[in-house]
């Protein structure tokens, strides 16, 4: 390995460095923001200085090996036995710096991984309950009748069914039955084709990922915990479809000239939901699977905050459309992940527990998801740059159906259907226990 490509391997690797060297403090004040440990960005500065020493000895190490091999065939006779032993002595030199070299590599990368990405200035500072909310949206429904929760509600309509989803794969997994399968299939229709028409391009993507996507994008480290591996295979399941979509484009250089590039991901999820345990265990609401529409997008770093704000509109407008009152939350520095320097989360109303939960999300990840996995776009003067990746969740479709239940249910047992779910229900503007099943009508 040279000098260059290492220096470049490493300029490419999670935040930058050169912000990291040049401005510690800011990294330092980021990581207090998220109650993270400052000695990391000590620590990173402290192994990229030792990594840059041992290219340096190495460097200098074979410019000599080199001048002595070209010293040996110059040679005189007499000479050439102390030429050589001075060649030999030095390759083995160069032999021992490149494996120093190596272990500074390793040692830099370790330390690299351990440091999340530098929040967005405004970020609020603190933990899980430290999230500024932005606005209210809509009135939360008042109940004239003893209010179910969805399981109750599901249960009735012959919806959802987690006796047996334990019994087939063990607790907190379910089955979605008659109108239960329906509401997933409508969601499912509803959000992709609303992604399609905002100009997504809608993608199936793959549930089992490779290990370098899962580190690329952040999914491992402190938060492997939560991920399912295939150890067989050596391959994890997915938490999330944006993983699979960020990976798709990495070591790759994108045209951004027309603006971002959006894709509308659908994949099954799959989360261990490590350490939640005696939290929201009845029902469908945290659950180690479920099926969810992703949306990402590659753009522009100059461009992020405004694409930020875009998904979060979509997100807004799709919440809006299932008729659920919401509200928008920034949420604090210490509760975004590994890979996020601003996300807002919306929560909608759960009536069966007076609050608000989180539904959707959407993060800005600025370079730092696009710095692992290598993913590039050319500037206006054809030079490669780092893109900036972002994601949201358009629907997690187990726990809406969980909101709209809850929401939308009636005295008499019956849900009402909002207006836009209605034509992937075969028409019908309200379920009730026992109705048949009507097929989706045909687009006109």
């Amino acid at each position: 390995m040279t000098g260059a490509v290492a220096a470049d391997t490493y300029d490419r690797a999670v935040i930058d460095l050169r912000l990291v060297r040049e401005h510690p403090d800011l990294v330092k004040a980021s990581q207090r923001a998220r109650g993270a440990d400052e000695s990391r960005v000590d620590e990173l500065v402290a192994a990229d200085a030792a990594r840059r020493e041992a290219v340096k000895r190495a460097d200098d190490l074979r410019a000599e090996q080199k001048a002595a091999s070209q010293a040996v065939r110059k040679a005189a006779p007499e000479e050439r036995p102390a030429v050589l032993e001075r060649a030999r002595a030095l390759a083995a030199q160069v032999r021992e710096a490149e494996e120093e070299l190596r272990a500074a590599d390793a040692a830099l990368r370790a330390a690299h991984l351990r440091l999340p990405n530098v929040v967005h200035d405004g970020v609020p500072p603190g933990g899980e309950d430290d999230a500024v909310t932005l606005r209210t949206v809509g009135e939360p429904p008042v109940h004239d009748f003893p209010v179910r929760d969805h399981l109750e509600v599901g249960e009735a309509l012959g919806a959802i069914d987690t006796e047996r989803g334990a019994k087939v794969s063990g607790a907190r997994f379910y089955f979605l039955t008659g109108p239960g399968a329906l509401l997933e299939f409508a969601l499912a229709q509803l959000a992709i084709s609303r992604a399609v028409a905002a100009g997504f391009t809608p993608v199936v993507a793959p549930a089992l990922v490779r290990p370098e996507a899962m580190e690329g994008t952040g999914f491992l480290g402190e938060h492997d915990e939560e991920v399912y591996r295939i150890e067989r295979d050596d391959l994890y399941l997915v938490g999330t479809s944006e993983v699979a979509l960020a990976a798709m484009r990495g070591n790759e250089v994108l045209d951004l000239s027309a603006g971002p590039l959006r894709y509308a991901g659908w994949s099954s999820c799959f989360r261990r939901e490590a350490g939640s345990y005696g939290r929201d265990t009845r029902g469908i609401i945290r659950v180690h699977w479920f099926d969810k529409v992703e949306m990402f997008s590659f753009c522009r770093p100059e461009d992020a905050a405004a694409e930020h704000l875009r998904l979060l509109a979509w997100e807004e407008e799709f919440l809006q459309a299932l008729e659920l009152p919401y509200r928008v939350v920034d949420i604090a520095a210490g509760d975004l992940g590994t890979s996020a320097a601003r996300k807002y989360d919306i929560e909608a109303w759960f009536p069966s527990q007076g609050t608000y939960r989180e539904l959707t999300s959407t993060s800005d990840c600025t370079t730092f998801q696009a710095r692992r996995l290598n993913t590039r776009y050319k500037d206006a003067d054809g030079r490669n740059q780092v893109a900036a990746t972002l994601n949201g969740t358009l629907c997690a479709i187990a726990r809406t159906i969980a909101c709209l239940l809850e929401v939308h249910q009636r005295a008499d047992g019956s849900v009402h259907v909002p207006a836009a779910l209605r034509p992937w229900l075969g028409g019908a503007e309200a379920l009730a226990p026992g109705m048949p099943l009507a097929p989706p009508v045909p687009a006109a």
